[in-house]
Protein backbone atom coordinates (compact mmCIF):
# COMPACT_ATOMS: atom_id res chain seq x y z
CA UNK A 1 0.00 0.00 0.00
CA UNK A 2 1.66 3.38 -0.71
CA UNK A 3 2.03 6.14 2.10
CA UNK A 4 0.73 9.42 1.64
CA UNK A 5 3.17 11.87 2.44
CA UNK A 6 2.94 14.96 4.43
CA UNK A 7 5.80 17.06 6.26
CA UNK A 8 3.94 16.97 9.46
CA UNK A 9 0.77 15.39 10.92
CA UNK A 10 -1.29 16.01 13.98
CA UNK A 11 -3.01 13.88 15.66
CA UNK A 12 -5.98 15.82 17.52
CA UNK A 13 -8.01 18.56 16.45
CA UNK A 14 -8.78 20.11 20.06
CA UNK A 15 -7.49 23.46 20.62
CA UNK A 16 -3.78 22.46 21.02
CA UNK A 17 -4.31 20.13 17.73
CA UNK A 18 -5.97 22.57 15.20
CA UNK A 19 -3.86 25.08 16.30
CA UNK A 20 -0.69 23.02 15.43
CA UNK A 21 -2.01 22.23 12.00
CA UNK A 22 -2.75 25.77 11.08
CA UNK A 23 0.56 26.91 12.72
CA UNK A 24 2.45 24.28 10.63
CA UNK A 25 0.87 25.15 7.48
CA UNK A 26 1.49 29.16 7.71
CA UNK A 27 5.09 27.91 8.43
CA UNK A 28 5.23 26.12 4.78
CA UNK A 29 4.63 22.28 5.98
CA UNK A 30 2.25 20.34 4.19
CA UNK A 31 0.04 19.30 7.11
CA UNK A 32 -2.96 17.05 7.52
CA UNK A 33 -4.86 16.83 11.13
CA UNK A 34 -6.44 13.14 11.82
CA UNK A 35 -9.19 13.58 14.23
CA UNK A 36 -11.34 9.88 15.06
CA UNK A 37 -14.46 12.09 16.52
CA UNK A 38 -15.86 15.42 15.69
CA UNK A 39 -13.57 18.54 14.64
CA UNK A 40 -12.46 20.52 17.36
CA UNK A 41 -11.57 17.40 19.63
CA UNK A 42 -13.48 16.97 22.97
CA UNK A 43 -12.94 20.70 23.90
CA UNK A 44 -15.44 22.17 21.41
CA UNK A 45 -17.97 19.39 21.24
CA UNK A 46 -18.46 18.13 24.57
CA UNK A 47 -16.19 20.62 27.22
CA UNK A 48 -15.06 24.04 26.83
CA UNK A 49 -17.56 25.46 24.53
CA UNK A 50 -20.67 23.67 25.90
CA UNK A 51 -20.23 24.40 29.10
CA UNK A 52 -19.82 27.50 28.63
CA UNK A 53 -22.87 27.76 26.77
CA UNK A 54 -24.97 26.26 29.01
CA UNK A 55 -23.45 28.24 32.27
CA UNK A 56 -24.19 31.45 29.83
CA UNK A 57 -27.68 30.62 30.05
CA UNK A 58 -27.33 30.10 34.03
CA UNK A 59 -26.16 33.21 34.33
CA UNK A 60 -28.69 35.04 32.48
CA UNK A 61 -31.10 33.54 34.40
CA UNK A 62 -29.49 35.11 37.64
CA UNK A 63 -29.38 38.27 35.68
CA UNK A 64 -32.95 38.02 35.15
CA UNK A 65 -34.09 36.81 38.72
CA UNK A 66 -32.17 39.99 39.83
CA UNK A 67 -33.72 42.97 37.55
CA UNK A 68 -36.49 43.82 40.29
CA UNK A 69 -33.38 45.22 41.94
CA UNK A 70 -32.90 47.07 39.07
CA UNK A 71 -36.35 48.80 38.76
CA UNK A 72 -37.08 45.82 35.75
CA UNK A 73 -39.93 44.50 35.95
CA UNK A 74 -40.02 41.05 34.69
CA UNK A 75 -41.81 38.38 36.71
CA UNK A 76 -40.24 34.94 37.73
CA UNK A 77 -38.24 32.89 34.59
CA UNK A 78 -39.02 29.96 33.50
CA UNK A 79 -36.56 27.35 32.48
CA UNK A 80 -37.04 25.86 29.09
CA UNK A 81 -34.77 23.22 28.94
CA UNK A 82 -34.35 21.89 25.88
CA UNK A 83 -34.05 25.23 24.12
CA UNK A 84 -31.26 25.55 26.79
CA UNK A 85 -29.86 22.50 24.94
CA UNK A 86 -30.61 24.03 21.43
CA UNK A 87 -28.38 27.20 21.90
CA UNK A 88 -25.45 24.90 23.40
CA UNK A 89 -26.07 23.02 19.88
CA UNK A 90 -25.75 25.53 17.83
CA UNK A 91 -22.77 27.07 19.82
CA UNK A 92 -20.71 24.03 19.12
CA UNK A 93 -22.32 24.34 15.60
CA UNK A 94 -20.98 27.79 14.87
CA UNK A 95 -17.39 27.09 16.11
CA UNK A 96 -16.74 23.52 14.83
CA UNK A 97 -17.46 24.64 11.75
CA UNK A 98 -15.28 27.64 12.26
CA UNK A 99 -12.42 25.17 12.75
CA UNK A 100 -13.28 23.47 9.34
CA UNK A 101 -13.22 26.40 7.92
CA UNK A 102 -9.79 27.36 9.17
CA UNK A 103 -8.22 24.16 8.21
CA UNK A 104 -9.84 24.72 4.85
CA UNK A 105 -8.42 28.30 4.30
CA UNK A 106 -4.60 26.88 5.58
CA UNK A 107 -4.54 24.28 3.44
CA UNK A 108 -4.64 21.58 5.66
CA UNK A 109 -6.29 18.12 5.50
CA UNK A 110 -8.80 16.67 7.24
CA UNK A 111 -8.34 13.21 8.25
CA UNK A 112 -11.68 11.74 10.10
CA UNK A 113 -10.42 8.25 11.50
CA UNK A 114 -8.96 6.52 14.25
CA UNK A 115 -5.05 7.07 14.24
CA UNK A 116 -2.00 4.90 15.28
CA UNK A 117 1.92 5.44 15.68
CA UNK A 118 3.55 2.76 13.45
CA UNK A 119 7.03 2.93 13.98
CA UNK A 120 9.39 5.60 12.51
CA UNK A 121 7.47 8.60 11.19
CA UNK A 122 4.75 6.52 9.97
CA UNK A 123 0.87 7.18 11.15
CA UNK A 124 -2.11 4.54 10.05
CA UNK A 125 -5.07 6.32 9.60
CA UNK A 126 -7.92 3.96 8.97
CA UNK A 127 -6.95 2.21 5.77
CA UNK A 128 -4.28 4.99 5.02
CA UNK A 129 -0.75 4.08 5.42
CA UNK A 130 0.71 8.12 5.95
CA UNK A 131 4.14 9.16 6.30
CA UNK A 132 5.40 12.19 7.79
CA UNK A 133 8.93 14.04 6.48
CA UNK A 134 9.50 16.63 9.77
CA UNK A 135 6.95 16.08 12.30
CA UNK A 136 4.20 14.33 14.01
CA UNK A 137 2.41 15.86 16.83
CA UNK A 138 0.68 14.05 19.04
CA UNK A 139 -2.91 16.16 20.17
CA UNK A 140 -5.61 13.54 21.81
CA UNK A 141 -6.55 15.33 25.35
CA UNK A 142 -7.72 13.59 27.94
CA UNK A 143 -10.42 11.67 29.54
CA UNK A 144 -12.53 11.40 32.38
CA UNK A 145 -11.06 9.38 35.75
CA UNK A 146 -13.88 7.63 37.36
CA UNK A 147 -13.55 6.97 41.70
CA UNK A 148 -13.05 4.04 43.66
CA UNK A 149 -16.16 2.15 43.89
CA UNK A 150 -17.97 3.77 40.79
CA UNK A 151 -17.25 3.36 37.01
CA UNK A 152 -19.14 5.41 34.48
CA UNK A 153 -22.03 3.90 32.80
CA UNK A 154 -26.35 4.67 33.20
CA UNK A 155 -26.49 6.87 35.52
CA UNK A 156 -23.28 7.70 36.74
CA UNK A 157 -21.67 10.00 33.95
CA UNK A 158 -18.80 11.85 33.81
CA UNK A 159 -18.12 15.62 32.77
CA UNK A 160 -18.68 15.44 29.57
CA UNK A 161 -22.46 13.71 29.84
CA UNK A 162 -23.49 16.23 32.22
CA UNK A 163 -22.99 19.01 29.81
CA UNK A 164 -25.00 16.97 27.35
CA UNK A 165 -28.23 16.29 29.02
CA UNK A 166 -31.04 17.23 27.02
CA UNK A 167 -33.65 17.47 30.13
CA UNK A 168 -33.00 19.24 33.15
CA UNK A 169 -32.94 16.77 35.89
CA UNK A 170 -34.48 17.14 39.51
CA UNK A 171 -31.27 16.52 41.45
CA UNK A 172 -27.13 15.87 41.12
CA UNK A 173 -24.68 14.64 42.88
CA UNK A 174 -21.33 16.17 41.64
CA UNK A 175 -18.44 14.32 43.00
CA UNK A 176 -15.31 16.92 42.39
CA UNK A 177 -15.24 20.40 43.25
CA UNK A 178 -11.81 21.46 41.17
CA UNK A 179 -13.15 23.51 37.85
CA UNK A 180 -15.35 21.50 36.32
CA UNK A 181 -17.13 20.29 39.36
CA UNK A 182 -18.27 23.73 40.12
CA UNK A 183 -18.90 25.11 37.02
CA UNK A 184 -21.05 22.19 36.57
CA UNK A 185 -23.18 22.59 40.20
CA UNK A 186 -23.21 26.18 39.89
CA UNK A 187 -25.10 25.79 36.20
CA UNK A 188 -27.50 23.13 37.13
CA UNK A 189 -28.14 24.53 41.04
CA UNK A 190 -29.05 28.21 39.17
CA UNK A 191 -31.46 26.08 36.75
CA UNK A 192 -33.47 24.67 39.50
CA UNK A 193 -31.94 21.04 40.08
CA UNK A 194 -31.26 19.91 43.92
CA UNK A 195 -27.02 19.69 43.92
CA UNK A 196 -25.00 17.90 46.01
CA UNK A 197 -21.16 19.04 45.86
CA UNK A 198 -18.84 16.36 47.24
CA UNK A 199 -15.07 17.04 47.44
CA UNK A 200 -12.58 15.00 49.34
CA UNK A 201 -10.36 17.74 50.39
CA UNK A 202 -11.19 20.74 53.19
CA UNK A 203 -12.63 23.13 50.87
CA UNK A 204 -13.93 23.37 47.12
CA UNK A 205 -11.81 25.00 44.63
CA UNK A 206 -9.01 23.03 46.87
CA UNK A 207 -5.99 24.42 44.46
CA UNK A 208 -7.03 27.92 44.87
CA UNK A 209 -6.19 30.53 47.33
CA UNK A 210 -8.15 29.87 50.83
CA UNK A 211 -9.62 33.04 50.59
CA UNK A 212 -11.61 32.32 47.32
CA UNK A 213 -12.27 29.01 48.21
CA UNK A 214 -14.61 30.77 51.41
CA UNK A 215 -16.33 33.38 48.78
CA UNK A 216 -17.47 30.55 46.26
CA UNK A 217 -18.37 28.26 49.22
CA UNK A 218 -20.48 30.67 50.39
CA UNK A 219 -22.04 31.85 46.88
CA UNK A 220 -22.52 28.10 46.64
CA UNK A 221 -24.59 27.97 49.68
CA UNK A 222 -26.93 31.08 48.65
CA UNK A 223 -27.70 29.46 45.21
CA UNK A 224 -28.96 26.16 47.14
CA UNK A 225 -26.20 24.07 46.90
CA UNK A 226 -25.52 21.53 49.51
CA UNK A 227 -21.67 21.56 49.99
CA UNK A 228 -20.00 18.41 51.72
CA UNK A 229 -16.20 18.76 52.16
CA UNK A 230 -14.01 15.99 53.78
CA UNK A 231 -16.29 13.57 51.78
CA UNK A 232 -16.10 9.87 51.85
CA UNK A 233 -18.77 8.43 49.24
CA UNK A 234 -19.39 4.25 49.22
CA UNK A 235 -21.81 2.04 48.55
CA UNK A 236 -22.46 3.71 45.30
CA UNK A 237 -25.25 1.89 43.42
CA UNK A 238 -26.62 3.13 40.12
CA UNK A 239 -30.35 2.22 39.55
CA UNK A 240 -31.93 2.34 36.61
CA UNK A 241 -33.45 6.04 36.95
CA UNK A 242 -31.31 7.06 39.98
CA UNK A 243 -27.84 6.56 42.23
CA UNK A 244 -27.82 5.69 45.87
CA UNK A 245 -24.54 5.93 48.05
CA UNK A 246 -23.09 6.51 51.76
CA UNK A 247 -21.68 9.42 52.86
CA UNK A 248 -20.77 9.39 56.55
CA UNK A 249 -23.39 8.51 58.36
CA UNK A 250 -25.45 9.59 55.78
CA UNK A 251 -27.61 8.25 52.91
CA UNK A 252 -28.05 10.36 49.56
CA UNK A 253 -30.11 9.25 46.30
CA UNK A 254 -30.00 11.49 42.88
CA UNK A 255 -31.32 11.09 39.48
CA UNK A 256 -27.38 11.53 38.28
CA UNK A 257 -24.08 11.37 39.68
CA UNK A 258 -21.65 13.55 37.90
CA UNK A 259 -17.67 12.38 38.74
CA UNK A 260 -15.63 15.33 38.48
CA UNK A 261 -12.40 14.10 40.31
CA UNK A 262 -9.50 14.54 37.58
CA UNK A 263 -8.47 13.38 34.09
CA UNK A 264 -6.21 10.84 32.82
CA UNK A 265 -4.33 11.20 29.03
CA UNK A 266 -5.88 9.81 26.36
CA UNK A 267 -3.36 7.47 24.88
CA UNK A 268 -5.17 4.21 24.40
CA UNK A 269 -4.49 2.64 20.87
CA UNK A 270 -2.19 5.49 19.99
CA UNK A 271 0.89 3.11 19.53
CA UNK A 272 2.89 4.95 21.55
CA UNK A 273 5.28 2.07 22.89
CA UNK A 274 6.10 1.03 19.21
CA UNK A 275 7.03 4.24 18.39
CA UNK A 276 9.33 4.92 20.92
CA UNK A 277 7.48 7.39 22.88
CA UNK A 278 8.15 7.26 26.73
CA UNK A 279 6.06 8.22 29.86
CA UNK A 280 6.58 9.84 32.73
CA UNK A 281 5.97 8.38 35.97
CA UNK A 282 2.81 10.35 36.32
CA UNK A 283 1.83 8.61 32.96
CA UNK A 284 2.07 11.89 31.19
CA UNK A 285 4.28 12.04 27.58
CA UNK A 286 7.95 12.98 28.83
CA UNK A 287 8.87 16.28 26.67
CA UNK A 288 11.42 18.86 26.72
CA UNK A 289 10.55 22.48 26.72
CA UNK A 290 9.91 22.56 22.71
CA UNK A 291 7.51 19.86 23.44
CA UNK A 292 9.32 16.91 21.66
CA UNK A 293 9.09 13.36 23.11
CA UNK A 294 11.76 10.94 23.31
CA UNK A 295 11.25 9.88 19.80
CA UNK A 296 12.76 12.03 17.11
CA UNK A 297 10.73 13.94 15.13
CA UNK A 298 7.33 13.03 17.27
CA UNK A 299 6.25 16.34 19.65
CA UNK A 300 3.35 16.08 21.96
CA UNK A 301 0.64 18.80 23.76
CA UNK A 302 -2.24 19.78 25.63
CA UNK A 303 -3.44 16.98 28.28
CA UNK A 304 -1.47 14.19 27.55
CA UNK A 305 1.71 16.00 28.73
CA UNK A 306 2.96 17.17 31.91
CA UNK A 307 1.24 20.85 33.42
CA UNK A 308 -2.53 22.30 33.54
CA UNK A 309 -4.71 20.88 31.60
CA UNK A 310 -5.98 23.92 29.99
CA UNK A 311 -7.40 24.96 26.39
CA UNK A 312 -5.29 27.53 26.33
CA UNK A 313 -2.07 26.47 26.93
CA UNK A 314 -2.44 23.15 24.60
CA UNK A 315 -3.05 26.11 22.20
CA UNK A 316 0.38 27.39 22.65
CA UNK A 317 2.23 24.05 23.23
CA UNK A 318 0.65 23.51 19.51
CA UNK A 319 2.32 26.36 18.58
CA UNK A 320 5.87 26.00 19.86
CA UNK A 321 5.80 22.06 18.94
CA UNK A 322 4.84 23.69 15.12
CA UNK A 323 7.36 26.23 15.19
CA UNK A 324 9.98 23.70 16.58
CA UNK A 325 9.54 21.45 14.10
CA UNK A 326 9.88 24.41 11.31
CA UNK A 327 13.53 24.58 13.09
CA UNK A 328 12.59 27.76 14.77
CA UNK A 329 13.66 28.32 18.44
CA UNK A 330 10.80 29.36 19.91
CA UNK A 331 11.10 29.47 23.90
CA UNK A 332 9.42 27.26 26.37
CA UNK A 333 6.61 28.06 28.52
CA UNK A 334 6.79 29.62 32.11
CA UNK A 335 3.22 27.52 33.01
CA UNK A 336 3.22 29.25 36.53
CA UNK A 337 1.96 32.65 34.51
CA UNK A 338 -1.02 30.58 32.82
CA UNK A 339 -4.35 31.86 33.80
CA UNK A 340 -6.55 29.85 35.14
CA UNK A 341 -10.23 30.49 34.77
CA UNK A 342 -13.31 29.45 36.35
CA UNK A 343 -16.80 29.97 35.23
CA UNK A 344 -19.11 29.40 38.17
CA UNK A 345 -20.86 31.50 39.83
CA UNK A 346 -19.03 33.71 41.13
CA UNK A 347 -16.41 33.50 38.10
CA UNK A 348 -12.41 32.51 39.24
CA UNK A 349 -9.88 33.98 37.62
CA UNK A 350 -6.39 33.15 39.16
CA UNK A 351 -2.26 33.08 38.11
CA UNK A 352 0.76 32.30 39.49
CA UNK A 353 1.45 31.59 43.06
CA UNK A 354 -1.00 31.71 46.49
CA UNK A 355 -0.11 33.48 49.23
CA UNK A 356 0.65 30.45 51.02
CA UNK A 357 2.74 28.87 48.41
CA UNK A 358 4.61 32.34 48.10
CA UNK A 359 5.60 32.04 51.96
CA UNK A 360 6.50 28.55 51.30
CA UNK A 361 8.75 29.42 48.58
CA UNK A 362 10.36 31.92 50.79
CA UNK A 363 9.83 35.50 49.22
CA UNK A 364 9.25 38.14 51.27
CA UNK A 365 5.24 38.64 50.87
CA UNK A 366 3.17 41.27 50.37
CA UNK A 367 -0.77 41.09 49.79
CA UNK A 368 -3.42 43.65 48.65
CA UNK A 369 -6.26 42.26 49.11
CA UNK A 370 -9.66 44.72 47.82
CA UNK A 371 -13.47 43.92 47.78
CA UNK A 372 -15.16 45.06 44.70
CA UNK A 373 -17.53 47.02 46.65
CA UNK A 374 -14.40 49.49 47.49
CA UNK A 375 -14.88 50.75 43.65
CA UNK A 376 -17.94 52.37 42.45
CA UNK A 377 -18.48 49.44 39.92
CA UNK A 378 -18.96 46.79 42.86
CA UNK A 379 -22.18 48.64 43.69
CA UNK A 380 -23.40 49.30 39.77
CA UNK A 381 -22.93 45.58 39.15
CA UNK A 382 -24.16 44.06 42.34
CA UNK A 383 -21.00 42.43 42.70
CA UNK A 384 -19.68 43.95 46.09
CA UNK A 385 -19.15 40.82 47.38
CA UNK A 386 -16.23 40.15 45.23
CA UNK A 387 -12.46 40.13 45.86
CA UNK A 388 -9.11 41.09 43.85
CA UNK A 389 -6.06 39.14 46.18
CA UNK A 390 -2.70 40.32 44.58
CA UNK A 391 0.82 38.57 45.92
CA UNK A 392 3.74 40.48 45.50
CA UNK A 393 7.34 40.26 46.69
CA UNK A 394 8.28 43.05 48.25
CA UNK A 395 12.35 43.38 47.78
CA UNK A 396 11.73 43.97 43.75
CA UNK A 397 8.30 44.96 43.49
CA UNK A 398 7.53 41.93 41.56
CA UNK A 399 3.62 40.36 40.84
CA UNK A 400 4.04 36.49 42.29
CA UNK A 401 0.63 35.92 41.80
CA UNK A 402 -3.13 36.71 42.26
CA UNK A 403 -6.96 35.79 42.11
CA UNK A 404 -9.91 37.35 41.42
CA UNK A 405 -13.39 36.50 42.13
CA UNK A 406 -16.53 38.29 41.04
CA UNK A 407 -17.97 39.12 37.72
CA UNK A 408 -15.61 38.85 35.26
CA UNK A 409 -12.53 38.09 36.88
CA UNK A 410 -11.84 35.62 34.21
CA UNK A 411 -11.42 38.30 32.38
CA UNK A 412 -9.90 40.84 34.75
CA UNK A 413 -6.97 38.57 35.81
CA UNK A 414 -5.61 39.05 32.22
CA UNK A 415 -4.48 42.52 32.60
CA UNK A 416 -2.06 40.74 36.03
CA UNK A 417 -0.80 38.29 33.71
CA UNK A 418 0.63 40.91 31.12
CA UNK A 419 2.06 43.24 33.46
CA UNK A 420 4.15 40.10 34.93
CA UNK A 421 5.44 38.80 31.40
CA UNK A 422 6.03 42.73 30.28
CA UNK A 423 7.78 42.47 33.68
CA UNK A 424 5.71 45.09 35.23
CA UNK A 425 5.02 45.22 39.29
CA UNK A 426 2.40 45.76 41.24
CA UNK A 427 3.97 49.55 41.98
CA UNK A 428 3.29 50.20 38.15
CA UNK A 429 0.02 48.23 38.16
CA UNK A 430 -1.04 50.42 41.25
CA UNK A 431 -0.08 54.01 38.79
CA UNK A 432 -1.85 52.91 35.91
CA UNK A 433 -4.99 55.03 35.14
CA UNK A 434 -7.98 52.56 35.06
CA UNK A 435 -11.42 53.97 33.86
CA UNK A 436 -14.00 54.90 35.99
CA UNK A 437 -16.44 53.04 36.95
CA UNK A 438 -15.16 49.83 36.32
CA UNK A 439 -14.37 46.51 38.34
CA UNK A 440 -10.53 47.12 36.71
CA UNK A 441 -10.50 49.80 39.36
CA UNK A 442 -10.30 46.91 41.98
CA UNK A 443 -6.97 45.69 40.41
CA UNK A 444 -5.59 48.83 40.52
CA UNK A 445 -6.80 48.83 44.46
CA UNK A 446 -5.36 45.90 45.20
CA UNK A 447 -1.54 47.07 43.66
CA UNK A 448 -2.31 49.67 45.72
CA UNK A 449 -2.58 48.33 48.99
CA UNK A 450 -0.01 45.52 48.31
CA UNK A 451 1.90 48.74 47.37
CA UNK A 452 0.80 49.99 51.35
CA UNK A 453 -1.18 53.06 49.86
CA UNK A 454 -4.73 51.78 49.62
CA UNK A 455 -6.86 54.69 48.73
CA UNK A 456 -10.47 53.27 48.50
CA UNK A 457 -10.13 50.59 51.41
Amino acid sequence: MAQDSFDCIVIGSGPGGYVAAIRASQLGMKTAVIERTHVGGRCLNVACIPAKAVLRSADILTEVRSAGDHGIVVGEPSVDFPAVAEHRAKVIGTLTGGVEMLLKKNGVELIEAPATLTGGMGVKAADRELEATKAIILATGSVGRPIPGAQFGGRIIGTEEAWALDELPASMAVVGAGASGCEIASAYARFGTAVTLYEVADRVLPTEDPDVSRLVERAFKKQGIEVVVNASLSGIEAGADSVTWSAGDGQGKADWMVISAGRGPDEEGLGLATAGVELGEDGRVKVDGQMRTTAPGIFAIGDIVPGPALAHKASEEGIIAAEAAAGQDPHPLDYLDIPRATFCEPNVGSFGLTEAQAKEAGYDVTVGKVPFGAVGAGAIYDERSGMVKLVGDRRYGELLGASIVGYRATDLIQELVNAKLLEGGYPEVARMIHGHPTLSEAVMEAARAADGWLVHG
